[in-house]
C-alpha cells in the first residue's frame, strides 16, 4: 500500500492551516525544512516540504519519493539548479546546490540511512531505482 496520497494530502492540509509552518514530518517529529527551487522547464519557483538530513554544518536530501519507482520532480528541478531557497523553521536563507556522485554519494548515503532507516525500505520498494541524493550548503 503506497501512503504517499494520503500523506500529502494530510501535509496540504496542515501547511495551510499553521501558515505553512508545520507539515506531516514536523508532527512525527523528524526535521524538515521548505525547499523553494525555479522549476527546470518554467523557471517558476517550486515549493515543496522535505525530510532533511543533518551533515555537518549542511544539509542532505534523498530524493526517495516514498519508495516509488520514478524519481520525484523537486529532485528533477534541483538537479537543474545552482542554488535554492531554503526555510527551516522562521529562518529563510539561501543554498548551493550539489548533487552527490561516486565516494561522496556513498558517505552521504550511509550517513542517511544512519539517521532514517525507513530510506532502506523505500529502496527496495523502489525496485533498483538509485536515489538521487543532493548536498546543500548554506550561502553565507
Amino acid at each position: 500500500m503506497r501512503t504517499a496520497p494520503l500523506v500529502l494530502a494530510t501535509e496540504r492540509v496542515l501547511r495551510g492551516v499553521s501558515g505553512n509552518r508545520l507539515g506531516v514530518l514536523d508532527i512525527a517529529g523528524l526535521p524538515t525544512l521548505r525547499l523553494t527551487v525555479a522549476g527546470r522547464k518554467t523557471g517558476v519557483p517550486r515549493e515543496t516540504s522535505l525530510l532533511y538530513v543533518p551533515y555537518g554544518a549542511d544539509f542532505l536530501l534523498v530524493g526517495s519519493n516514498w519508495g516509488n519507482a520514478e524519481h520525484p520532480v523537486w529532485s528533477a528541478n534541483l538537479r537543474a539548479a545552482s542554488s535554492a531557497r531554503v526555510r527551516l523553521r522562521d529562518e529563510v536563507f539561501t543554498v548551493t546546490v550539489s548533487e552527490l556522485a561516486g565516494s561522496a554519494r556513498e558517505a552521504a548515503w550511509a550517513a542517511a540511512v544512519e539517521f532514517w532507516p525507513g530510506y532502506r525500505v523505500e529502496e527496495k520498494m523502489a525496485a533498483g531505482r538509485r536515489f538521487r541524493i543532493f548536498e546543500l550548503r548554506r550561502v553565507r
